[in-house]
């Protein structure tokens, strides 16, 4: 198959990848632009123009797919099927009638639900048990398209957005690879999505790290486990504030008011949280400090917790 593959962060390159490694002809890659990152903000590639480059496959990386020299450039290259994944732009009515099969989008949901920018970060954060994996044909809509097939995996009691990122790029990978030997073998059924059942998976902002510590313990640790890496969940304790990075739900209960500091020890910090629940603080990282166990913060750090008796 002669593909065009459109995509940006690792996720896109771990799909990128398969298509290769089964034998497709990639006609040429489109990521987004390079970006400055880190602190020296160099100019960084990425990830998906990074292993086409070493494939040596040609990268395009346009400011936008509406320019109509844009698109006689990507019609030149003559794809069978335009892939899409995570690539980070809305594709024109133009670009979705110019391959012979279409474009196809894996999209890291089960569509309906969860169409937007951030589907496995918000699987996480709702305390999802399951989630998976759509290819899906598309359209001009955002995620509206109709479905080809789904494969579905099962989340983690403990498991973070970032770990769940690295095996979702596994199931697209491998998601894809199969849609595309049924695109060839001419084995493709279409479902079409029903939006009564939509809901959806913005961006993620800052505004969503500081715990409400009346909510569950349940929640308490979905907020942490979901925002992982990025923006990372955020609380203050004796006036100092602390980034959050592991918690656990303890089982106990309390009597203390929600946010009160039970204990401070080996295992953590005892929180107390709604409902009479208990959540215990594992990691932390302190503002200009560094990530690390609370027990081994306690040991520098003996007072930063006002323990209620």
């Amino acid at each position: 198959m002669r593909i065009v593959f459109m995509g940006t962060p690792d996720f896109a390159e771990v799909c990128l990848r398969r298509l290769y490694e089964d034998g497709h002809e990639i006609a040429a890659v489109y990521s987004k632009p390079d970006m400055p990152k880190n602190r020296g903000m160099k100019m960084q590639m990425t990830p998906v123009k990074e292993y086409a480059l070493e494939k040596g496959i040609e990268v395009v990386q346009p400011m936008t797919l509406k320019d109509e020299n844009v698109q006689a450039q990507l019609k030149a290259f003559k794809p069978e099927l335009i892939v899409v994944v995570a690539y980070g732009k809305l594709l024109p009515k133009a670009i979705l009638d110019m391959p012979k099969y279409g474009c196809v989008n894996v999209h890291a949901s089960i569509l309906p639900k969860y169409r937007g920018s951030a589907p496995i970060q918000w699987s996480v954060l709702n305390g999802d048990k399951v989630t998976g994996v759509t290819t899906m044909m598309m359209a001009e809509g955002m995620d509206t398209g109709d479905i080809i097939e789904t494969l579905e995996t099962e989340i983690g009691e403990n498991e973070t957005s970032e770990q769940l990122w690295n095996r979702m790029a596994l199931l697209g990978a491998e998601l894809i690879s199969k849609t595309v030997l049924d695109f060839e073998n001419g084995n493709i059924t279409l479902t079409p999505q029903d939006d009564s059942l939509a809901t959806h998976a913005p961006m993620l902002t800052k505004d969503l790290s500081p715990v409400d510590w009346s909510k569950s313990a349940k929640q308490i640790h979905d907020q942490v486990r979901g925002l992982i890496p990025w923006p990372v969940a955020s609380a203050e304790f004796s006036g100092k504030r602390f980034r959050i990075f592991e918690t656990a739900i303890s089982g106990k209960t309390t009597a203390h008011p929600a946010g009160s500091v039970i204990s401070a020890g080996k295992d953590g910090l005892e929180v107390a949280c709604g409902n009479g629940e208990v959540i215990v603080v594992r990691t932390i990282q302190a503002d200009g400090g560094k990530r690390m166990a609370v027990a081994d913060y306690l040991r520098g750090h003996p007072n930063d917790f006002e323990i209620i008796e």
